[in-house]
């Protein structure tokens, strides 16, 4: 077939720029990440308490995960365009409408409902273009894709902030909520998927590193040991990393001893760190296996965490050491698993498979802040919340190594007859 042209560019060339809009996508979509800028100001507005301000956060995140299984269909069936145009007027709509809500409750719907429904509806589109557009490459460009996710907080943070006090919360909600709404529908556009047989040029097939012999679907693929193995590891990765990531900054101020502004300067460092172990965990997935990338974030996490647990007492470098680790392989997490998942089970169902498997972030994150908090409640120490890390890690090492295995392998024994059927009917 022709080789299609990509923005006017041959496809090896112009299929970068997908992945430039993805980044871009997600720099819009990785707002939610800055939303603790609003809970003082929301406090004082309504005279609540910090839990209650916490909770369009919260149900937001819930809502994303469940959103990413329903839209994952979407884009199968209608392609990533027409779903991120839907996508895109869910998050500007919830954003826009949250500017006129009169207490907590009706912000948790409008925000934590429909702005999370359309992050979960959007957030799959750049990544499923990025993975059909590169079989080559598919982990460098998910994880580039991804990484606008997790360096939204260093942009949006600083913008929400000072809207925030010259406009105050609710209005601050509806000016960043049109501006969303355009961005998002006008980012969306060109947002497509290669034509059916297209491979790129010079290639021979497939990734070398997929172990796909068929593409499966969502229901073929709940049948898989693979899927259960990266479902676990996700949400083990997620919950370890996020228990560790939403302690950061009292972390340092109590135990490090460090001054609040250098704990803050610190965790704008972090924030780094997490965008930057996307394409890093994203290249090695492609490099080494999605079981070896696995294996080797869960090893890391151990070391970070035993170095935080043992040896962060009053001790600065050991601090900032130890929680960029943590923060890198979160954000290593947010790679490994969708390029694990086209490389495991295809990316003809993609959209479909990876709602499934980020569930696994939706049950993380929402265990991850609890547990952190009862655990330092409980114990009276940030330093305890570790033992736990270590011991999930340790979980998430063994699903690793035991179920993160390659699906329809088929055994070298039943290669032979084929050949030999093959050499009978030439001579024929």
């Amino acid at each position: 077939m022709n080789e299609p042209v990509v923005f006017g560019l041959p496809a090896d060339k112009g299929r970068w720029l997908y992945v430039g809009l993805g980044l871009l996508i997600n720099m819009c979509l990785g707002a939610v990440y800055a939303f603790s800028v609003f809970r003082r100001p929301l406090e004082e507005l309504w005279d609540i308490g910090a839990t209650q301000s916490g909770l369009p956060f919260m149900v937001f995140l819930g809502v994303f995960s469940v959103g990413m299984v329903i839209a994952g269909r979407g884009i199968d069936r209608w392609g990533p365009k027409r779903t991120g145009l839907v996508g895109g007027v869910l998050v500007g709509a919830g954003w826009l409408l949250a500017g006129l809500s009169p207490n907590i409750g009706v912000l948790t719907v409008l925000y934590g409902v429909l702005g999370g429904a359309g992050v979960g509806v959007l957030y799959g589109c750049p990544i499923a273009v990025s993975a059909r557009w590169f079989p080559d490459k598919k982990g460098l460009a998910v994880g580039l894709t991804v990484m606008g996710f997790g360096l939204s907080p260093l942009v949006m943070a600083p913008l929400l902030e000072t809207s925030i006090r010259s406009l105050g919360p609710l209005p601050t909600f509806s000016v960043f909520g049109g501006a969303l709404l355009v961005l998002l529908l006008v980012l969306s556009v060109p947002l497509r998927i290669p034509p059916v047989g297209w491979n790129l040029r010079g290639a021979a097939g497939p990734s070398e590193l997929s172990s796909v012999r068929e593409e499966l679907d969502s229901a073929a693929m709940l049948r898989t040991s693979a899927f259960y193995g990266l479902w676990g590891s996700f949400t083990v990765g997620c919950l370890a990393g996020l228990m560790a990531i939403g302690i950061a900054s009292p972390y340092g101020q109590e135990v490090a001893r460090l001054d609040p502004r250098p704990a803050a300067v610190a965790v704008s460092i972090f924030a780094l760190f997490n965008a930057g172990g996307r394409p890093l965990f994203g290249w090695l997935t492609d490099l080494l296996s999605p079981k070896r990338a696995a294996v080797l974030s869960f090893s890391s996490i151990i070391v970070g965490s035993t170095m935080l647990a043992l040896w962060g007492e009053g001790r600065a470098l050991v601090y900032f050491v130890g929680f960029a680790v943590l923060w890198l392989n979160l954000g290593g997490w947010l790679a490994i698993a969708p390029t694990a998942t086209a490389t495991l089970f295809g990316t003809k169902h993609y959209g479909s498979n990876y709602g499934w498997v980020y569930t696994g972030y939706g049950l993380g994150a929402i265990l991850g802040m609890v547990l952190s908090g009862l655990l330092r409640d409980i114990t009276g120490s940030y330093v305890l919340v570790f033992p736990p890390v270590i011991g999930l890690a340790l979980v998430g090492l063994l699903l690793s190594l035991f179920l993160l295995n390659p699906v329809h392998e088929a055994p070298q024994a039943a290669v032979v007859p084929e050949r030999s059927g093959a050499r009978r009917a030439r001579r024929r």
